[in-house]
């Protein structure tokens, strides 16, 4: 693909989720996004035939960050809790727009298979941190912490408060799981 039709590309992609975190995806239209990026419907149909097209290309990098930060630390299998979860937050925050976006319109997530492949993240993030056969009240406490740390890294805007958040919410979970708040356990 050419160098330009690599750009509108991303154009599309960047004011799309741009107009998703911020009015929902159900409320944003195609031809709202081509009116913005000042191109015709035509092109935006060339590069994405539909909204779900588009979406999945959007959703696809987050997939891509979460499966490989679970694949590294299954692989190293001895990561101290706050190192994995600072890690989940991390993940989580560079992808705070397309939560945002797919929070607005919770049909999305269940069209575009986004709960599944949340749920199958907790329990992979769920064995790493309590191990294959938790107790119920370690089950709790994971719960909060990995939904803890998840929901601060998108609640917060900017660079400064996500890093400010960051600390806090890994000391909350570190808590919520009994293990040393500094990450040696």
């Amino acid at each position: 693909m050419p160098r330009r039709e690599n750009d509108t590309r991303s154009r599309i992609r960047e004011t799309a989720l741009e107009l998703f975190a911020s009015q929902g995806v159900d409320k944003t239209s195609l031809r709202e996004i081509a009116e913005r990026l000042d191109i015709t419907k035509a092109a935006l149909y060339y590069h994405f035939p539909s909204k779900k097209d588009l979406l999945t290309e959007l959703i696809q990098p987050l997939f891509d960050d979460v499966e490989t930060l679970l694949d590294d630390a299954e692989r190293t299998g001895d990561l101290a809790p706050r190192v994995l979860l600072g890690r989940y937050f991390d993940v989580t925050a560079r992808h705070r727009a397309l939560f945002l976006a797919l929070l607005y319109d919770l049909g999305t997530l269940i069209e575009l298979d986004v709960v599944t492949r949340i749920f199958q993240w907790r329990d992979r993030l769920q064995r790493l941190l309590v191990g294959p056969a938790p107790r119920p009240a370690e089950i709790a406490a994971c719960t909060l912490a990995v939904g803890g740390v998840q929901d601060c890294a998108i609640t917060v805007e900017g660079p400064s408060a996500a890093e400010e958040y960051r600390e806090a919410a890994l000391d909350a979970a570190c808590r919520a799981l009994g293990v040393d708040t500094a990450g040696t356990q």
